[in-house]
């Protein structure tokens, strides 16, 4: 599991809470369940009516991405190409055919079932290159969902905030009452507030993160996988791909074949 979404979440509402009851104030002051319906069942409302039912039928799934997605380890990932690699320019790409049902990833066992069936490298590029356009338009639709919610909510604080002041208006026969009706409308307000920047545009934040990263382990899959298809060696493969690591990574892996050199 993804622990830094929920810490994250967790962390920041704890942190305003304590924050608030330090300063004398009592949590049930900041319950109000009429506010909380405005402010979510406005904004969810207003955010269903943004988007397609398909669309909003993938919130679900976008919510156990950000729990549970774990995306693969750049360096482990190298090394899988370029003994793929390794082993082609042994044995031929025949030898691919029979890796494939040992390859977890869609995307690369895509590429491996191109080069395998004989397919035009440039017609090889453009497929996955195309698949790759796709699946980042896919993640911008998820990632806007949770964008326009985050538009919506502070709007919805608001409406809700002018609903209890009109409220309080009617009721100015009761003075004593004035100063806790107040308070418990811009109620309506914090919720809308807080729940655009502590949850929902912080949801679309880490889906984009997410994305970004994917779609440079694909890039980084695609260029292995052209070079096998063209027969480079293995060594001039690592060396290729290795251009996507961060530096600290490209670092630690230049001291680990130093040290093999060494040996």
């Amino acid at each position: 599991m993804e622990i830094t979404a929920i810490g994250g979440i967790l962390f920041a509402v704890i942190s305003l809470v304590t924050a608030f009851l330090m300063d004398g104030g009592h949590i049930m002051a900041l319950i109000k369940p009429t506010a909380a319906m405005i402010v979510f069942g406005g904004t969810i409302g207003a955010t269903i009516v943004s988007f397609s039912l398909s669309e909003i039928a993938t919130v679900p799934r976008l919510l156990m991405i950000i729990l549970f997605q774990k995306l693969p380890n750049e360096v482990a990932l190298i090394e899988q190409i370029v003994g793929l690699a390794d082993k082609v320019r042994r044995e031929g790409l025949l030898y691919l055919e029979n890796q494939l049902p040992q390859i977890d990833d869609s995307f690369m066992r895509k590429g491996i079932q191109l080069v395998v069936d004989g397919t035009d490298p440039e017609l090889v590029r453009q497929i996955l290159e195309t698949e790759i356009y796709s699946i980042q338009e896919r993640h911008h639709t998820g990632a806007s969902i949770f964008e326009a919610a985050g538009g919506y909510a502070p709007t919805m604080g608001i409406i809700g905030t002018v609903m209890g002041l009109v409220h309080v208006l009617g009721n100015l026969e009761s003075p004593e009452t004035l100063g806790p009706s107040i308070a418990l409308a811009f109620i309506a307000t914090l919720y809308g507030i807080g729940s655009a920047n502590i949850l929902w545009l912080p949801i679309a934040e880490k889906l984009k993160n997410l994305s970004k990263k994917e779609v440079m382990l694909q890039e980084l899959m695609l260029e292995g996988i052209i070079s096998i298809q063209a027969g480079y060696n293995p060594l001039l493969i690592r060396e290729r791909l290795s251009a996507f690591l961060k530096p600290k990574h490209r670092e630690k892996k230049a001291e680990s074949e130093d040290s093999e050199k060494d040996e």
